[in-house]
């Protein structure tokens, strides 16, 4: 039962979620999803034809399976090429000088013989051009396979009447020596040719899903999975579960995400990141599936199996980007819209002009020119432009470490003036240090630590696992803990062993009202040296100054030069101190910095920065970063961050590198320079086209464009919008 669903990526999240596992074909998934690579609002379970252009739809998520629409097209084909070939020498034998097929076979046998080998052609061969030009009228949706159905049939059928009944014709359809004119050959030619378009189209289209088809290749079949009594057997990929134990044997695939229990390795993450260089795994360390073990043994914990794994999500985010609309594809559905009435309107006038004014047998010019409009005029090209050069983009960003979460994204990264970025985890690691424990009362070092760990321990942010971590590796023991507050974007506090302890920024403490005094100035200059400073207060007491430094990426200093060549003006956001936030954009010569924000402040930032006439784009990668990622022209996700920042933004960068930026801007522009130039050809071409076919040049030049030539000119057409759109695959970017 087909479904016709807007575009909506909440409900398409909620779609893919039922397919359980990435699986190699979609046989294998009797719930694969089924777009019109036109139309990608229009979705089914199952295979079918859209109902607004007929053409057929294909997965949603591409797959290795045999093209089912291919096959039966190169059938259907080459039946009629072997069928149509006779048919073309025939006709054509006559235009040699002595006319030596007229001498072999008269033109009384030639007519039948024409009339038994175009009919399987234009019956069978064509069907599916007049099945969907049917429901095209059906459903009031006008479409090309309205204009192939109409001419084709019209074609076939005069020529059918023409031979079996000449004598119900009058003069004006016979030619000098008394004959009706015939035009299977035409009819058969132009069902061969627009087949051949269509077997030459799904062949580019099916290129343009390689991205995807490499990704899906890319994970791994089975996993060697221990039993709780040690047992050890391989499983299929798709029965591993959440928690189960994993064994990961030297150079095998990473079968799911998870987390190091026992053993070291290096891993081969370049399918997800681009980075050649394996990275050193540890116990405790995350794992990537798909990636590929080194030299050593792994003894690993499955934490996300199926649709959630990284490899899942980046092939239905890919996906849905490659289905999505650009808001310049609107301007090719309004012409759309209009077209093809117009054209049946053309082919009517054209057929009325020619045979009241043209020369004899006027009505059966009338009829071929109008039939000639039908077929030339057919708007394939014009609903691919912008389609293929979107999925070829995606596809392409996909394989640099860019997912663009739709075509919306792609179309406004190359206008971006300003970047919004967050501090923690986007400029720097994301995985601070702690450096500095300062007491400030009685309480000892090993104290304030024994009371932050313990505060910060049911937090998720980099910095209390910062503390924890430190106070695990000086050998701290934590305490328990009742009444566990968080106050967002302040700070934490809680009871720990009968006592009152809060930690957090100035703002948290003066809501307690505990003034650190001269501490403040203390915090300032560890602030200068780029570290994050918290407060410790116990029982509404100054207890001490906890200090935590997070080391800029490597990558940063060149993503913020690169982006400034770009004339790109550059703003960090961060909720940590303003001497912390300068002396990091100090380092960086970021040009604005806006410190001590609160994460709904973030958002009033960005739309100060919008209402300033800047095209914005912001990068984080927090929970807190996603309401402001969702209110810039383009969320930018790390995707070393979390899921819900990743889910907000329109491009993520798989590595969480600020260089992919850069990359994002440079295909953007190339993107839509490939669709304007798809666009162009298409215009172009039926502007030009339809003008011709109804033999405006005849009058002068005595030029008429036969409806085979326009059958061939409409076919490729379409491939060189497709063409076009590939030589995205080798730009270089």
């Amino acid at each position: 039962m087909s479904t016709t669903e807007h575009e909506n990526h909440s409900c398409c999240h909620h779609d893919h979620s039922k397919m359980s596992h990435v699986k190699p074909t979609a046989k294998e998934d009797p719930k694969a999803i089924y777009t019109c690579p036109m139309h990608p609002e229009v979705r089914q379970i199952g295979p079918g034809s859209c109902p607004k252009c007929g053409m057929a739809l294909e997965p949603l998520i591409a797959d290795d399976s045999e093209n089912e629409e291919l096959k039966d097209m190169t059938r259907r084909f080459w039946f009629a090429a072997v069928l149509t070939l006779p048919i073309v020498t025939v006709v054509m034998g006559d235009m040699i000088p002595g006319k030596p097929i007229s001498g072999i076979i008269p033109p009384s046998v030639r007519v039948w013989l024409e009339l038994i080998l175009a009919t399987p052609v234009c019956l069978w061969s064509a069907w599916p051009f007049y099945t969907r030009a049917i429901d095209s009228i059906k459903r009031k949706s006008l479409n090309m396979f309205t204009l192939i159905g109409l001419g084709v049939s019209v074609a076939y059928i005069y020529s059918l009447i023409a031979t079996l009944f000449p004598n119900i014709f009058p003069n004006s359809f016979r030619s000098a020596d008394g004959h009706v004119a015939v035009y299977f050959e035409a009819a058969g030619v132009i069902v061969t040719l627009i087949l051949l378009g269509q077997v030459l189209e799904l062949k580019a289209r099916n290129q343009t899903s390689a991205a995807i088809k490499k990704l899906l290749g890319l994970a791994a079949k089975t996993a060697r999975r221990i039993s709780d009594d040690g047992k050890e057997e391989d499983v299929p990929l798709e029965d591993v579960q959440i928690g189960d134990k994993l064994r990961v044997r030297p150079g095998e695939k990473i079968p799911v995400d998870g987390i190091v229990l026992e053993g070291s390795s290096s891993v081969d993450e370049s399918m997800i990141t681009g980075e050649p260089i394996p990275v050193e795994k540890h116990m405790s360390d995350k794992v990537v599936g798909a990636t590929v073990n080194g030299t050593g043994s792994l003894l690993m914990r499955a934490e996300k199996v199926g649709a959630d794994t990284l490899l899942s999500r980046i092939v239905h985010m890919v996906a849905e980007a490659q289905r999505s609309k650009a808001p310049i594809q609107k301007l090719a559905d309004v012409v759309s819209g209009y077209f093809v009435p117009i054209v049946v309107l053309v082919a009517i006038v054209t057929f009325i002009v020619w045979s009241i004014f043209g020369p004899a047998p006027a009505m059966a010019y009338a009829m071929i020119n109008a039939v000639a409009v039908l077929i030339i005029a057919c708007p394939c090209a014009l609903g691919l432009a912008t389609p293929m050069s979107i999925m070829v983009a995606t596809g392409r960003a996909a394989t640099m470490g860019v997912l663009f979460k739709n075509a919306e994204a792609i179309e406004i990264m190359r206008k971006v003036t300003t970047i919004v970025v967050d501090k923690t985890g986007t400029l720097t690691e994301g995985k601070p240090k702690l450096v500095m424990v300062t007491p400030l009362g009685e309480h000892s070092e090993a104290d304030l630590l024994k009371f932050s760990a313990t505060l910060e321990k049911g937090s998720e942010h980099p910095l209390a696992a910062a503390i924890v971590k430190g106070a695990e590796e000086k050998g701290v023991k934590l305490a328990s803990i009742s009444d566990f507050n968080s106050v967002t974007g302040k700070g934490v506090k809680g009871t720990i062993d009968g006592k009152s302890v809060a930690l957090g920024n100035k703002a948290m403490m003066e809501d307690f009202k505990v003034n650190f005094g001269d501490a403040y100035q203390q915090a300032e200059k560890f602030r200068a040296e780029g570290q994050t400073v918290m407060f410790l207060a116990i029982d509404n007491k100054p207890a001490g100054l906890i200090g935590v430094a997070d080391p800029i990426k490597e990558s940063t200093p060149e993503a913020i030069k690169s982006l400034h060549d770009e004339g790109i003006k550059v703003v960090m956001l961060t909720g940590d101190s303003r001497t912390t936030g300068e002396a990091v954009a100090k380092k960086l010569n970021i040009d604005k910095v806006i410190a001590e924000v609160l994460p709904e402040q973030k958002v009033e930032e960005v739309t100060k920065l919008q209402g300033q006439g800047e095209i914005v784009a912001m990068a984080g990668d927090g929970i807190n970063d996603a309401p402001a990622l969702a209110k810039a022209h383009v969320g930018v996700a790390m995707g070393t961050g979390t899921d819900v920042a990743m889910e907000s933004a329109g491009v993520t960068l798989v590595k969480g590198d600020l260089r992919g930026i850069v990359r994002a801007r440079k295909l953007s522009h190339a993107t839509m320079s490939n669709i304007k130039q798809n666009l162009f050809f298409a215009f172009f071409y039926n502007a030009a086209g339809v003008p011709i076919a109804a033999g405006i040049l005849y009058p002068f030049f005595g030029i008429l464009l036969s409806p085979m030539i326009a059958a061939a000119a409409m076919s490729f057409s379409s491939i060189s919008v497709i063409a076009n759109s590939l030589r995205l695959k080798t730009r270089s970017i």
